[in-house]
Protein backbone atom coordinates (compact mmCIF):
# COMPACT_ATOMS: atom_id res chain seq x y z
CA UNK A 1 0.00 0.00 0.00
CA UNK A 2 3.02 1.96 -0.54
CA UNK A 3 1.10 3.67 -3.54
CA UNK A 4 -0.94 5.49 -0.70
CA UNK A 5 1.71 7.55 0.40
CA UNK A 6 3.50 8.68 -3.20
CA UNK A 7 0.25 9.72 -4.92
CA UNK A 8 -0.85 12.44 -2.02
CA UNK A 9 3.09 13.31 -1.76
CA UNK A 10 3.25 14.23 -5.98
CA UNK A 11 -0.26 15.60 -5.69
CA UNK A 12 0.98 18.17 -3.32
CA UNK A 13 4.17 19.25 -5.11
CA UNK A 14 1.75 19.52 -7.92
CA UNK A 15 -0.31 22.28 -5.51
CA UNK A 16 3.46 23.92 -4.78
CA UNK A 17 3.75 24.60 -8.18
CA UNK A 18 6.95 21.94 -8.98
CA UNK A 19 7.70 21.11 -12.33
CA UNK A 20 5.31 18.24 -13.27
CA UNK A 21 7.77 15.66 -13.85
CA UNK A 22 10.31 16.54 -11.73
CA UNK A 23 6.96 16.08 -8.80
CA UNK A 24 6.59 12.62 -10.20
CA UNK A 25 10.63 11.49 -10.12
CA UNK A 26 10.22 12.60 -6.89
CA UNK A 27 7.47 10.28 -6.36
CA UNK A 28 9.28 7.73 -8.36
CA UNK A 29 12.63 8.31 -6.26
CA UNK A 30 10.74 7.92 -3.04
CA UNK A 31 9.14 4.56 -3.44
CA UNK A 32 11.91 2.85 -4.67
CA UNK A 33 14.50 4.26 -2.05
CA UNK A 34 12.02 3.74 1.16
CA UNK A 35 9.32 1.30 0.03
CA UNK A 36 10.85 -1.38 -2.20
CA UNK A 37 14.01 -3.25 -2.74
CA UNK A 38 13.74 -3.35 -6.30
CA UNK A 39 17.25 -2.39 -7.49
CA UNK A 40 17.31 1.36 -8.71
CA UNK A 41 18.72 0.01 -12.28
CA UNK A 42 15.02 -1.04 -12.75
CA UNK A 43 13.78 2.83 -12.42
CA UNK A 44 15.95 3.60 -14.69
CA UNK A 45 14.78 1.16 -17.17
CA UNK A 46 11.25 1.58 -16.44
CA UNK A 47 11.75 5.37 -17.12
CA UNK A 48 14.00 5.04 -20.61
CA UNK A 49 11.57 1.91 -21.56
CA UNK A 50 8.42 3.48 -23.00
CA UNK A 51 10.98 6.09 -24.81
CA UNK A 52 11.48 3.51 -27.82
CA UNK A 53 7.69 3.53 -28.58
CA UNK A 54 6.93 4.73 -32.41
CA UNK A 55 3.53 6.16 -31.66
CA UNK A 56 5.24 8.48 -29.03
CA UNK A 57 6.70 10.30 -32.62
CA UNK A 58 2.83 11.48 -33.27
CA UNK A 59 3.70 14.05 -30.50
CA UNK A 60 6.58 16.07 -31.89
CA UNK A 61 5.31 15.98 -35.43
CA UNK A 62 1.49 17.71 -34.21
CA UNK A 63 3.60 19.69 -31.70
CA UNK A 64 5.62 21.43 -35.14
CA UNK A 65 2.17 21.17 -36.93
CA UNK A 66 0.60 23.72 -34.45
CA UNK A 67 3.72 25.34 -34.39
CA UNK A 68 3.86 26.07 -37.96
CA UNK A 69 0.34 27.25 -38.46
CA UNK A 70 0.52 30.70 -36.71
CA UNK A 71 3.11 31.60 -39.86
CA UNK A 72 1.26 30.11 -42.70
CA UNK A 73 -1.68 32.04 -43.37
CA UNK A 74 -3.51 29.30 -42.76
CA UNK A 75 -5.47 31.09 -39.78
CA UNK A 76 -6.63 34.13 -41.91
CA UNK A 77 -8.26 32.11 -44.16
CA UNK A 78 -10.14 29.68 -41.91
CA UNK A 79 -11.52 32.66 -40.40
CA UNK A 80 -13.14 33.91 -44.00
CA UNK A 81 -14.10 30.79 -44.35
CA UNK A 82 -15.84 30.78 -40.36
CA UNK A 83 -17.13 34.23 -41.51
CA UNK A 84 -18.97 32.59 -44.36
CA UNK A 85 -20.71 30.18 -42.45
CA UNK A 86 -21.74 31.92 -39.22
CA UNK A 87 -21.15 36.19 -40.06
CA UNK A 88 -24.67 36.62 -40.85
CA UNK A 89 -26.41 35.48 -37.71
CA UNK A 90 -25.97 38.12 -34.75
CA UNK A 91 -22.77 38.19 -32.81
CA UNK A 92 -21.65 37.03 -35.99
CA UNK A 93 -18.18 37.82 -35.23
CA UNK A 94 -18.33 35.82 -31.57
CA UNK A 95 -19.60 32.72 -33.54
CA UNK A 96 -16.93 32.91 -36.24
CA UNK A 97 -14.40 32.77 -33.51
CA UNK A 98 -15.37 29.37 -31.98
CA UNK A 99 -16.01 28.03 -35.53
CA UNK A 100 -12.24 28.89 -36.26
CA UNK A 101 -11.35 27.29 -33.24
CA UNK A 102 -13.16 23.98 -34.14
CA UNK A 103 -11.78 23.95 -37.62
CA UNK A 104 -8.67 25.20 -36.22
CA UNK A 105 -8.36 22.36 -33.54
CA UNK A 106 -8.53 20.35 -36.21
CA UNK A 107 -4.59 20.39 -37.67
CA UNK A 108 -2.90 22.64 -34.42
CA UNK A 109 -3.10 20.08 -31.36
CA UNK A 110 -2.81 22.11 -29.15
CA UNK A 111 -5.26 24.45 -26.82
CA UNK A 112 -2.52 26.42 -25.66
CA UNK A 113 -0.98 27.24 -29.44
CA UNK A 114 -4.44 27.88 -30.53
CA UNK A 115 -5.47 30.42 -27.98
CA UNK A 116 -2.19 32.51 -27.98
CA UNK A 117 -3.06 32.97 -31.53
CA UNK A 118 -6.74 33.60 -31.68
CA UNK A 119 -6.48 35.76 -28.75
CA UNK A 120 -3.85 38.07 -30.70
CA UNK A 121 -6.27 38.20 -34.03
CA UNK A 122 -9.55 38.20 -32.46
CA UNK A 123 -10.00 39.97 -29.37
CA UNK A 124 -8.79 42.97 -30.71
CA UNK A 125 -11.22 42.69 -33.79
CA UNK A 126 -14.02 41.94 -31.72
CA UNK A 127 -13.34 44.72 -29.31
CA UNK A 128 -13.69 47.26 -32.35
CA UNK A 129 -17.28 45.35 -33.17
CA UNK A 130 -18.33 46.45 -29.96
CA UNK A 131 -17.73 43.22 -27.91
CA UNK A 132 -16.93 43.76 -24.38
CA UNK A 133 -12.95 42.78 -23.96
CA UNK A 134 -13.31 40.12 -21.49
CA UNK A 135 -16.18 38.72 -22.71
CA UNK A 136 -14.14 38.72 -26.82
CA UNK A 137 -10.83 37.08 -24.78
CA UNK A 138 -13.72 34.53 -23.36
CA UNK A 139 -14.99 33.55 -26.64
CA UNK A 140 -11.45 32.99 -27.53
CA UNK A 141 -10.47 30.94 -24.28
CA UNK A 142 -13.33 28.73 -24.38
CA UNK A 143 -13.71 28.02 -28.38
CA UNK A 144 -9.52 26.41 -27.71
CA UNK A 145 -10.74 24.24 -25.71
CA UNK A 146 -12.47 21.82 -28.66
CA UNK A 147 -9.22 21.41 -29.47
CA UNK A 148 -7.88 18.89 -27.13
CA UNK A 149 -11.09 16.94 -27.94
CA UNK A 150 -11.14 17.00 -31.47
CA UNK A 151 -8.06 15.26 -33.06
CA UNK A 152 -4.98 15.73 -33.40
CA UNK A 153 -5.55 16.68 -29.88
CA UNK A 154 -2.46 16.23 -27.71
CA UNK A 155 -4.33 14.64 -24.94
CA UNK A 156 -6.05 12.47 -26.81
CA UNK A 157 -2.45 11.06 -27.42
CA UNK A 158 -1.55 10.82 -23.83
CA UNK A 159 -3.87 9.12 -22.78
CA UNK A 160 -3.95 6.46 -25.66
CA UNK A 161 -0.47 5.91 -24.75
CA UNK A 162 -0.95 5.77 -20.54
CA UNK A 163 -4.14 3.88 -20.47
CA UNK A 164 -2.91 1.86 -23.72
CA UNK A 165 -5.70 2.12 -26.02
CA UNK A 166 -5.77 3.06 -29.56
CA UNK A 167 -4.67 6.55 -30.50
CA UNK A 168 -6.84 6.28 -33.73
CA UNK A 169 -10.11 5.39 -31.52
CA UNK A 170 -9.14 8.25 -29.01
CA UNK A 171 -8.85 10.02 -32.41
CA UNK A 172 -12.49 9.05 -33.87
CA UNK A 173 -13.84 9.22 -30.52
CA UNK A 174 -13.29 13.01 -29.90
CA UNK A 175 -15.24 14.32 -33.07
CA UNK A 176 -18.73 14.48 -31.94
CA UNK A 177 -17.86 15.71 -28.65
CA UNK A 178 -16.04 18.33 -30.17
CA UNK A 179 -18.23 19.37 -32.25
CA UNK A 180 -21.07 19.55 -29.65
CA UNK A 181 -18.41 21.53 -27.39
CA UNK A 182 -18.35 24.07 -30.71
CA UNK A 183 -22.35 24.09 -31.25
CA UNK A 184 -23.30 24.85 -27.35
CA UNK A 185 -20.71 27.25 -27.22
CA UNK A 186 -22.29 28.85 -30.17
CA UNK A 187 -25.64 28.75 -28.78
CA UNK A 188 -24.47 30.82 -25.78
CA UNK A 189 -22.27 33.20 -27.61
CA UNK A 190 -25.64 33.83 -30.00
CA UNK A 191 -27.93 34.11 -26.67
CA UNK A 192 -25.52 36.57 -25.27
CA UNK A 193 -24.95 38.64 -27.95
CA UNK A 194 -29.21 39.01 -28.64
CA UNK A 195 -29.31 40.27 -25.18
CA UNK A 196 -26.32 42.43 -25.67
CA UNK A 197 -27.22 43.85 -29.17
CA UNK A 198 -23.92 42.49 -30.64
CA UNK A 199 -24.57 43.12 -34.94
CA UNK A 200 -23.80 40.29 -36.82
CA UNK A 201 -20.64 40.76 -38.64
CA UNK A 202 -22.27 41.05 -42.06
CA UNK A 203 -24.82 42.60 -43.63
CA UNK A 204 -26.11 40.04 -45.76
CA UNK A 205 -25.62 36.20 -47.41
CA UNK A 206 -22.12 35.99 -49.27
CA UNK A 207 -22.84 35.67 -52.86
CA UNK A 208 -21.84 32.49 -55.28
CA UNK A 209 -18.89 34.96 -56.65
CA UNK A 210 -17.52 35.86 -52.97
CA UNK A 211 -17.93 31.99 -51.82
CA UNK A 212 -15.83 30.72 -54.68
CA UNK A 213 -13.47 32.85 -54.19
CA UNK A 214 -13.31 32.37 -50.18
CA UNK A 215 -13.18 28.44 -50.74
CA UNK A 216 -10.46 28.81 -53.76
CA UNK A 217 -8.23 30.58 -51.07
CA UNK A 218 -8.87 28.21 -48.06
CA UNK A 219 -8.90 24.93 -49.67
CA UNK A 220 -5.37 23.67 -49.22
CA UNK A 221 -5.96 24.82 -45.40
CA UNK A 222 -9.33 22.77 -45.82
CA UNK A 223 -7.89 19.89 -47.49
CA UNK A 224 -5.52 19.73 -44.65
CA UNK A 225 -7.86 18.73 -42.40
CA UNK A 226 -9.39 16.29 -44.67
CA UNK A 227 -6.52 14.70 -45.34
CA UNK A 228 -5.21 14.18 -41.34
CA UNK A 229 -8.58 12.97 -40.11
CA UNK A 230 -9.78 11.10 -43.50
CA UNK A 231 -6.83 9.36 -44.20
CA UNK A 232 -6.84 8.04 -40.36
CA UNK A 233 -10.62 6.99 -40.84
CA UNK A 234 -9.77 4.93 -44.20
CA UNK A 235 -6.79 3.48 -42.72
CA UNK A 236 -4.28 5.47 -45.55
CA UNK A 237 -1.66 6.17 -42.41
CA UNK A 238 -1.58 5.72 -38.77
CA UNK A 239 -2.02 8.72 -36.86
CA UNK A 240 1.66 8.81 -36.46
CA UNK A 241 2.24 8.43 -39.59
CA UNK A 242 -0.59 11.28 -40.08
CA UNK A 243 1.73 13.78 -38.31
CA UNK A 244 4.23 13.71 -40.64
CA UNK A 245 2.25 14.12 -43.84
CA UNK A 246 0.94 16.58 -42.24
CA UNK A 247 3.75 18.76 -41.56
CA UNK A 248 5.17 17.46 -45.06
CA UNK A 249 1.67 19.22 -46.63
CA UNK A 250 1.75 22.42 -43.78
CA UNK A 251 5.62 23.39 -45.40
CA UNK A 252 4.21 22.37 -48.68
CA UNK A 253 0.86 25.38 -48.19
CA UNK A 254 3.42 27.93 -46.67
CA UNK A 255 6.29 28.07 -48.88
CA UNK A 256 4.52 26.90 -52.49
CA UNK A 257 0.77 28.44 -52.12
CA UNK A 258 0.85 30.93 -49.82
CA UNK A 259 4.45 31.79 -49.80
CA UNK A 260 4.00 33.12 -46.34
CA UNK A 261 6.18 30.98 -44.50
CA UNK A 262 9.76 31.73 -44.10
CA UNK A 263 13.12 29.67 -43.67
CA UNK A 264 13.67 31.68 -40.16
CA UNK A 265 10.18 30.57 -38.82
CA UNK A 266 10.70 27.20 -39.34
CA UNK A 267 14.17 27.51 -37.65
CA UNK A 268 12.06 28.66 -35.22
CA UNK A 269 9.33 26.13 -34.86
CA UNK A 270 11.83 23.25 -34.89
CA UNK A 271 13.46 24.90 -31.51
CA UNK A 272 10.25 25.67 -29.70
CA UNK A 273 9.01 21.55 -30.47
CA UNK A 274 12.28 20.16 -29.29
CA UNK A 275 11.36 22.54 -26.04
CA UNK A 276 7.86 21.07 -25.73
CA UNK A 277 8.45 17.39 -26.74
CA UNK A 278 11.36 17.31 -24.17
CA UNK A 279 8.65 18.10 -21.52
CA UNK A 280 6.40 16.12 -22.60
CA UNK A 281 8.90 13.21 -23.31
CA UNK A 282 9.88 13.85 -19.69
CA UNK A 283 6.20 13.53 -17.94
CA UNK A 284 5.54 10.49 -19.89
CA UNK A 285 8.66 8.76 -18.84
CA UNK A 286 7.41 9.42 -15.55
CA UNK A 287 4.17 8.46 -15.69
CA UNK A 288 5.38 4.71 -17.34
CA UNK A 289 7.21 3.83 -14.26
CA UNK A 290 4.33 5.54 -12.23
CA UNK A 291 1.79 3.17 -13.99
CA UNK A 292 4.63 0.16 -13.31
CA UNK A 293 4.33 0.79 -9.83
CA UNK A 294 0.82 0.97 -9.37
CA UNK A 295 0.68 -2.26 -11.25
CA UNK A 296 3.39 -3.83 -9.18
CA UNK A 297 1.54 -2.86 -5.97
CA UNK A 298 -1.76 -3.70 -7.23
CA UNK A 299 -2.67 -0.11 -6.82
CA UNK A 300 -5.94 -0.45 -9.31
CA UNK A 301 -7.03 -3.75 -8.24
CA UNK A 302 -7.47 -2.50 -4.58
CA UNK A 303 -9.30 0.91 -5.45
CA UNK A 304 -11.78 -1.31 -7.89
CA UNK A 305 -12.31 -3.27 -5.09
CA UNK A 306 -12.94 -0.50 -2.35
CA UNK A 307 -15.05 1.62 -5.05
CA UNK A 308 -17.16 -1.42 -6.10
CA UNK A 309 -18.03 -1.97 -2.31
CA UNK A 310 -19.33 1.18 -2.45
CA UNK A 311 -21.27 1.16 -5.59
CA UNK A 312 -21.37 -0.73 -8.86
CA UNK A 313 -23.20 1.72 -10.78
CA UNK A 314 -20.82 2.87 -13.28
CA UNK A 315 -23.02 5.98 -13.88
CA UNK A 316 -22.87 7.08 -10.09
CA UNK A 317 -19.19 5.83 -10.41
CA UNK A 318 -18.47 8.64 -13.11
CA UNK A 319 -20.36 11.23 -11.22
CA UNK A 320 -18.23 11.17 -8.26
CA UNK A 321 -15.03 10.82 -11.01
CA UNK A 322 -16.34 13.97 -12.81
CA UNK A 323 -16.72 15.57 -8.90
CA UNK A 324 -13.41 14.88 -8.11
CA UNK A 325 -11.62 15.88 -11.26
CA UNK A 326 -13.83 19.29 -11.43
CA UNK A 327 -12.27 19.84 -7.76
CA UNK A 328 -8.84 18.82 -8.35
CA UNK A 329 -8.89 20.42 -11.83
CA UNK A 330 -8.82 23.97 -9.79
CA UNK A 331 -5.90 23.16 -8.25
CA UNK A 332 -3.81 20.89 -10.33
CA UNK A 333 -2.83 21.02 -13.81
CA UNK A 334 -4.99 18.84 -16.27
CA UNK A 335 -2.51 16.40 -17.69
CA UNK A 336 -0.72 15.72 -13.87
CA UNK A 337 -3.93 14.49 -13.01
CA UNK A 338 -4.65 12.57 -16.08
CA UNK A 339 -1.36 10.42 -15.87
CA UNK A 340 -1.48 10.23 -12.18
CA UNK A 341 -5.09 8.71 -12.07
CA UNK A 342 -5.85 7.05 -15.25
CA UNK A 343 -3.61 3.52 -14.44
CA UNK A 344 -5.65 3.48 -10.83
CA UNK A 345 -8.79 4.09 -12.61
CA UNK A 346 -8.64 1.71 -15.27
CA UNK A 347 -9.04 -1.35 -13.37
CA UNK A 348 -12.20 0.84 -12.24
CA UNK A 349 -13.37 1.26 -15.51
CA UNK A 350 -12.96 -2.24 -16.94
CA UNK A 351 -14.59 -3.90 -14.00
CA UNK A 352 -17.82 -1.91 -14.36
CA UNK A 353 -18.04 -2.40 -18.13
CA UNK A 354 -17.40 1.67 -19.05
CA UNK A 355 -15.47 1.67 -22.57
CA UNK A 356 -11.93 2.98 -21.70
CA UNK A 357 -12.48 5.39 -25.01
CA UNK A 358 -15.59 6.88 -24.15
CA UNK A 359 -13.88 7.50 -20.02
CA UNK A 360 -10.71 9.00 -21.74
CA UNK A 361 -13.14 11.84 -23.53
CA UNK A 362 -14.69 12.49 -20.01
CA UNK A 363 -11.86 12.60 -18.71
CA UNK A 364 -9.99 15.20 -21.81
CA UNK A 365 -13.25 17.37 -21.72
CA UNK A 366 -13.18 17.48 -17.76
CA UNK A 367 -9.99 18.16 -17.19
CA UNK A 368 -10.19 21.16 -20.26
CA UNK A 369 -12.63 22.74 -18.28
CA UNK A 370 -10.16 23.48 -15.57
CA UNK A 371 -7.75 25.02 -17.86
CA UNK A 372 -10.56 28.16 -17.84
CA UNK A 373 -10.53 28.42 -14.37
CA UNK A 374 -8.58 29.69 -11.27
CA UNK A 375 -5.92 29.32 -10.07
CA UNK A 376 -3.93 27.29 -11.77
CA UNK A 377 -6.20 27.58 -15.33
CA UNK A 378 -3.11 27.77 -17.86
CA UNK A 379 -5.44 28.82 -20.93
CA UNK A 380 -7.22 31.44 -18.99
CA UNK A 381 -3.74 33.21 -17.48
CA UNK A 382 -2.48 33.19 -20.88
CA UNK A 383 -5.81 34.92 -22.37
CA UNK A 384 -5.98 37.23 -19.94
CA UNK A 385 -2.29 37.85 -20.04
CA UNK A 386 -2.38 38.50 -24.03
CA UNK A 387 -5.51 40.38 -23.97
CA UNK A 388 -4.73 42.22 -20.44
CA UNK A 389 -8.01 41.10 -18.99
CA UNK A 390 -8.90 40.72 -14.98
CA UNK A 391 -8.91 37.39 -14.19
CA UNK A 392 -12.36 38.53 -12.42
CA UNK A 393 -13.59 39.51 -15.20
CA UNK A 394 -12.63 37.38 -17.14
CA UNK A 395 -14.58 34.72 -14.99
CA UNK A 396 -17.87 36.87 -14.86
CA UNK A 397 -18.01 37.25 -18.62
CA UNK A 398 -17.23 33.58 -19.22
CA UNK A 399 -20.19 32.07 -17.26
CA UNK A 400 -22.23 31.40 -19.97
CA UNK A 401 -19.83 29.73 -21.92
CA UNK A 402 -18.57 28.00 -19.48
CA UNK A 403 -22.37 26.90 -18.81
CA UNK A 404 -22.47 25.38 -21.94
CA UNK A 405 -19.31 23.23 -21.73
CA UNK A 406 -20.60 22.05 -17.84
CA UNK A 407 -23.60 20.78 -19.95
CA UNK A 408 -21.68 19.11 -22.87
CA UNK A 409 -19.60 17.35 -20.18
CA UNK A 410 -22.73 15.83 -19.06
CA UNK A 411 -24.10 14.63 -22.28
CA UNK A 412 -20.84 13.02 -23.35
CA UNK A 413 -20.64 11.46 -19.99
CA UNK A 414 -24.11 10.23 -19.66
CA UNK A 415 -24.71 9.45 -23.18
CA UNK A 416 -21.80 7.04 -24.29
CA UNK A 417 -22.44 6.97 -27.98
CA UNK A 418 -21.58 10.61 -28.70
CA UNK A 419 -17.50 9.22 -27.86
CA UNK A 420 -18.47 5.68 -29.46
CA UNK A 421 -20.45 6.13 -32.57
CA UNK A 422 -17.54 6.83 -35.03
CA UNK A 423 -14.91 4.30 -33.29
Amino acid sequence: MSWVVIVPLMLLLFVLNMRLYLAMFAGILAYFLFFNAVPLEIAVQRLIGPTQNASLLAIPFFILLGTLMGHTGIAQRMLRVADLLVGKFTGGMGLANITLSTLMGGVSASNLADAAMLTRMMVPEMERQGYNRAFAAGVTAAGSLVTPIIPPGIALIIYGLVADVSIGSMFMAGIIPGLLCSALLMVAVYVVSKRRGYRPNRTEWPSGGEIGRTLLGAWPALFLVVAIIGGIRANIFTPTEAGAVAVLLVLLIGFVVYRELKLRDVGGALLETAKSTASVMLVIMASSALAWIFSLEHAGDSLAAMITSFTTNKYVFLTVVNVVLLVLGLFIEGTAILIVLVPLLKPVVLQLGIDPVHFGIVMILNLSLGTLTPPVGTVMLLVCNLAKVRVGEFISQSAPLLAALFLALLLVTYVPLLSLALV
